[in-house]
């Protein structure tokens, strides 16, 4: 008898992993992942409040990664406040970024996403300081800060050469 209560079970747990499992999709995985508003600011294009989101005045030194892939994005060296109420940044630090032209508010802005999770990050403007004069403005949803003092434990450490000049 408990073999074949062992075989129906076996065979319930498989069925279930195949009707179920079979549908979980990348949309699921993410939802489950990420709060209600890091998935609309990342899949939907949404946008967070200004002056009200997780890292516009963090002033602490560290590294903001993309909240889906882990990628390196930006640098706290390179933070600066544009009074717009976002985090700011003039530069990236390597090439993971892809750039698309956004007209969702009528005229042209150029759309900044993750090049790893194609993830909306928020957009970048020539209106920044020197040394690049660009500004990007990026939702706090969309990245996760890593302290510099949690670079190494966190997997981060071939990324402290960025604090070497200060």
């Amino acid at each position: 008898m408990n073999i074949k209560k062992n075989i129906i079970i076996y065979f319930i747990i498989i069925f279930h992993c195949f009707v179920y499992g079979k549908n979980i999709t990348k949309d699921d995985l993410l939802k489950k992942k990420l709060t209600k508003l890091q998935y609309d600011v990342t899949q939907n294009c949404g946008t967070e409040p200004p002056f009200n989101n997780e890292y516009w005045d963090n002033k602490e030194e560290g590294i903001y990664v993309d909240i889906i892939s882990g990628d390196v994005l930006f640098c706290s060296a390179h933070k600066y406040d544009s009074g717009s109420g976002w985090p700011s940044f003039y530069q990236t630090i390597d090439e993971s970024l892809i750039f698309e032209d956004d007209y969702k508010l009528g005229y042209k802005r150029t759309e900044v996403k993750s090049k790893s999770s194609n993830s909306h990050l928020g957009h970048v403007f020539k209106d920044g300081p020197n040394p690049t004069g660009l500004r990007y403005c990026i939702n706090s949803a969309s990245l996760k800060f890593i302290a510099k003092k949690d670079m190494v434990q966190e997997g981060y450490k071939e990324y402290l050469y960025l604090f070497d000049s200060k």
